[in-house]
């Protein structure tokens, strides 16, 4: 009997997205290989790092970050179309994979974007991995969009948070999808309030704090005059990324319910910020432990869809 082609979509999550590393262990150390990979925004970087071969430099660079670390890869601006520029972000990618091209990897990939001007969904499964992994990040109003082929790009999630579609476009016989989008309800508030805790931290307050260029200040000071609030409100950045968080748990729900993955693995990261990619060992040992609950129900989707010999 031969294998059936399994398909692997990663979805976006942000910091959340850590946790696909983890599945990706565990799927490997169960024997499942996935023949085609997908991702959005945080899954295509992981899912691409992986078949560059990048997946040990991705975790480690991931365990090792903090709040000063992670700072100091964000090139803060208030212009360009988003707060962060990107290219110190960029410019460690290309330190890693250099000029990989996606029809080069050893496997079918395809990342998702979004057209800033038309909204259209955009599949990326050529050309240079850098680049393309650069657009489906592109959260909007956090990172400034990026241009990749003529057209502004940005995040993939606003379209397609989790792409199962794109896996069976490409000849997936069994889809796993990894929604990390799944566990927001209930468990992301500031302990005592009900403020948001989507984000984990405000970016604006953090960044005068631990940048101490007179750039940063001079624009965290004009922010704070601007944008200062009351400890008990929301502030604007977390009103702003709490609201994207629920548009794409929204978007997910909707794509999901209609094109619905043979196996899903739902890590529980509904207490992880969106920005608290400080968090990457547990974000990693949960994709994982979420990846092994889900062993069970996958090893029947394989005995199901396995075709016949041909």
């Amino acid at each position: 009997m031969h294998r059936p082609r399994i398909g692997l979509a990663l979805g976006s999550g942000a910091a959340r997205g850590w946790s696909h590393i983890g599945v990706l262990r565990a799927l490997d150390a169960a024997g499942v290989k996935p023949d085609i990979v997908c991702g959005t925004s945080i899954g295509a970087l992981v899912g691409g790092m992986h078949l560059a071969g990048k997946l040990d430099v991705l975790e480690e660079w991931a365990r090792d970050l903090n709040r000063m670390r992670i700072v100091s890869y964000l090139d803060f601006q208030l212009r360009r179309g988003g707060m962060i520029g990107g290219h110190r972000l960029t410019d460690v990618m290309e330190r890693h994979l250099g000029d990989q091209l996606i029809e080069k990897l050893p496997a079918p990939f395809t990342c998702v974007a979004t057209d800033l001007v038309s909204g259209h969904e955009v599949w990326i499964n050529s050309g240079n991995l850098v680049a393309a992994l650069r657009a489906s990040i592109s959260l909007p109003g956090i990172f400034a969009p990026a241009k990749f082929e003529e057209r502004w790009l940005v995040d993939g999630a606003l379209v397609n948070p989790v792409p199962v579609s794109i896996c069976r476009a490409l000849g997936a016989h069994i889809v796993i999808a990894v929604n990390c989008h799944s566990d927001i309800i209930g468990r992301n508030r500031a302990p005592g309030t009900n403020i948001a805790k989507a984000v984990g931290f405000d970016l604006m307050e953090e960044l005068p704090k631990l940048d101490r260029s007179w750039h940063t200040r001079l624009v965290g000071g004009i922010a704070d005059r601007v944008f200062g609030r009351d400890p008990d409100t929301p502030s604007l950045f977390g009103v702003m990324v709490q609201s994207l968080n629920i548009m794409l748990d929204r978007i997910a729900r909707s794509r999901l319910a209609g094109e619905p993955p043979d196996v899903a693995i739902t890590p529980r990261l509904g207490h992880i910020g969106l920005l608290e990619f400080d968090r990457a060992d547990e974000v990693i040992a949960e994709g994982a432990a979420a990846a092994s609950r889900a062993l069970p129900e996958l090893s029947d989707a394989l005995a199901v869809f396995r075709p016949e010999r041909t």
